[in-house]
């Protein structure tokens, strides 16, 4: 949930809540007084009848009013405890019942002791204490709907600046030479974010980019070398007058060495495809590479008695021929290299995507560190950055590379472009 979005659901409902609570407050206390009123209209009432049985020593005459009925019963010897009541009023143009307030009192005459019952009609009341509450109902509807517009225009453009920074560090990219550019803000936490998040990126492009020059500059120092004990271990090795155990010791270090050449040239390789030196792109048909290739492995796997099945179109790249051999060969390779004596390997190609399956060990491997460099197996004989160097060229390319394990196929899918 978007923090605007959770912003404007617990300010409204605070607002809602608190102005409900003093909508009913206000209601009970608008209740309240009116009523007293209508109390002190039937007190005055009350008091006009005592008045007249105390000068007249009789009864006031009952007489029928819009608003107000009297009436007087023998208490016959009840006590009478004075008090007022919610009761019915007898409307007497609609003869109806409606709500009222009435007073029940007593008062002598001679000796006789009557119950005395003013009732006063609470229509006009209620209708007021409607309206009131009306009132205060379209109040709260109006500030909720004020406070609901006013933070979407407000709340959107105080976080224009974070949505932008945020855009900044999604398109972020390390290989960038391109700054991240400054987002101008009136407020000061998004001006210390950017400012945090400049330092961060620049700091991490310095590091890279010292990483990257020592990595190249090592491998550079190491070429000649390499070169040198390749070349002496071969006349050595071809002096023949070395005894078993010499032999093989030689051997030993004849194949690290080997190994130590194609770590530097991988290396290397990374360094200029991260770097986008490699630019001889022209358009190539991705099958006849894949043709080409599988002829050029038809003896290694048909030694391991694997199955090849292919089912290639047409597809044109506009890419590096050498870096999509490269990544070809990384991804053939691999498919024959970890195979099985009389597994299968199933190859489709068509204008959305590239499919390399092959059977294999029957277990998934960790889709998210086999891109990694130098992650492999213990018993691979690999550089262990062939599919990083792969990863790369797609990423340079606008290409998805991506594995997932279907038993009993690992599965390699390169995803084209639109």
């Amino acid at each position: 949930m978007r923090l605007l979005t959770k912003y404007n659901r617990i300010n409204l409902i605070t607002t809602v809540i608190v102005m409900l609570f003093t909508g009913i407050i206000y209601y009970q206390a608008v209740s309240i007084i009116l009523t007293n009123q209508v109390d002190k209209d039937l007190l005055v009432e009350e008091n006009e009848i005592f008045e007249h049985v105390r000068i007249n020593h009789n009864l006031p005459e009952v007489y029928k009013s819009d608003d107000q009925q009297i009436s007087f019963s023998p208490a016959n010897g009840q006590t009478i405890v004075r008090r007022f009541i919610d009761t019915t009023y007898i409307d007497q143009k609609e003869k109806e019942p409606e709500s009222g307030r009435g007073l029940i009192s007593s008062v002598k005459v001679g000796n006789n002791n009557y119950q005395i019952l003013v009732v006063e009609s609470k229509v006009e009341t209620e209708y007021l204490i409607r309206i009131i509450f009306s009132i205060t109902i379209a109040v709260i509807l109006l500030l909720v709907i004020s406070l609901f517009v006013i933070n979407r225009l407000t709340i959107n453009r105080l976080w224009k600046p974070f949505y932008l920074i945020l855009n900044n560090l999604r398109s972020f990219n390390i290989t960038d030479k391109k700054n991240i550019p400054a987002v101008s803000s009136n407020t000061s936490e998004f001006n210390e974010l950017n400012s945090a998040i400049a330092t961060m990126s620049a700091k991490a492009k310095n590091d890279y980019q010292d990483l990257k020059a020592f990595t190249e500059n090592a491998s550079h120092e190491l070429l000649t070398p390499i070169a040198v004990i390749n070349s002496k271990l071969d006349t050595l090795l071809q002096t023949d007058i070395f005894n078993e155990q010499q032999s093989k010791l030689l051997s030993d270090l004849y194949e690290s060495v080997s190994r130590l050449t194609r770590l530097n040239r991988s290396m290397l390789l990374l360094v200029k495809i991260e770097n986008n030196l490699i630019n001889d792109d022209q358009d190539i048909n991705v099958k006849e590479v894949i043709e080409q290739l599988l002829a050029q492995f038809s003896e290694i796997y048909a030694d391991k008695n694997i199955k090849v099945t292919i089912n290639l179109a047409d597809k044109y790249l506009h890419i590096s021929k050498s870096l999509l051999e490269i990544l070809l060969n990384n991804l053939l390779s691999n498919a024959i290299r970890h195979n099985v004596e009389h597994g299968y390997i199933d190859i489709w190609l068509n204008a959305q995507k590239l499919v390399i399956k092959n059977t294999g060990k029957n277990q998934a491997l960790d889709s998210n560190d086999i891109f990694k460099r130098f992650n492999k197996s213990s018993h691979s004989e690999g550089t262990g950055l062939g599919l990083t160097i792969s990863r790369q060229i797609c990423e340079n390319y606008g290409l998805g590379l991506n594995y997932q394990y279907d038993d009993p196929y690992h599965i390699m899918t390169i995803s084209f472009k639109d």
